[in-house]
């Protein structure tokens, strides 16, 4: 008896962007994700429709995107943030997977803060926490900052673009970052898609 092949994984990119910087990392997310394999849907959620709040429930993961400015997500994300509160009431988003991304103008600029209240959003929705999955680059005398994760950070895909400028400054390696971020979250929400789908047939 054959058996039906496992859907392909729903990823979506949740995100905010100020000055585009942002959406050049979000477009990444979304190229490493479907690469991989995965339907993505590209949500900029200053702008979001009610067909992609739907395409929010039914993924099977959940990448969230903000510059950080003044040490933390932009106002704009935490608009979108704050009127998720019926999903989370309602459970909606739990065991979906999540992940994030955010850029800053200074190496650091406290990213940390931002990549930490993406985890927390996501645990308040009881979600599952994706890391970035990679090793700090660019930290030895043989590094370069065309390393992949060249500034280091753990929790998600963090990037650097000179406040004065444009799009087309954002680092090609902050890119590649970004891309392997979705790509990763592609192949474990696959893994999920596919046990999920297995316990169903076999229920």
């Amino acid at each position: 008896m054959s058996e039906s092949a496992a859907p392909a994984p729903s990823v979506a990119v949740a995100f905010h962007s100020g000055y585009g910087h942002t959406a050049v990392l979000a477009e990444a997310v979304r190229r490493g994700a479907a690469d991989a394999g995965a339907d993505v849907a590209f949500v900029p959620v200053d702008t979001i429709t009610d067909e992609q709040w739907q395409r929010l429930d039914d993924a099977d993961a959940i990448v969230f995107g903000s510059p950080t400015y003044m040490g933390g997500a932009s106002a704009g994300f935490h608009t979108f943030a704050e009127a998720t509160s019926k999903r989370f009431v309602e459970g909606r988003w739990a065991d979906k997977l999540a992940a994030g991304f955010t850029n800053s103008a200074s190496k650091s600029g406290d990213k940390s803060n931002t990549l930490a209240y993406f985890a927390a959003l996501a645990a308040q929705h009881r979600m599952l926490w994706v890391s970035l999955g990679l090793a700090p680059g660019w930290n030895s005398t043989t590094a370069s900052e065309n390393d992949l994760n060249r500034l280091g950070f753990w929790a998600g895909a963090g990037a650097q673009t000179p406040m004065d400028g444009g799009t087309d400054t954002v680092h090609p390696a902050d890119i590649a970052t970004a891309e392997h971020l979705g790509a990763r979250v592609a192949r474990q929400a696959a893994l999920l898609a596919a046990g999920r789908h297995a316990l169903s047939t076999t229920a």
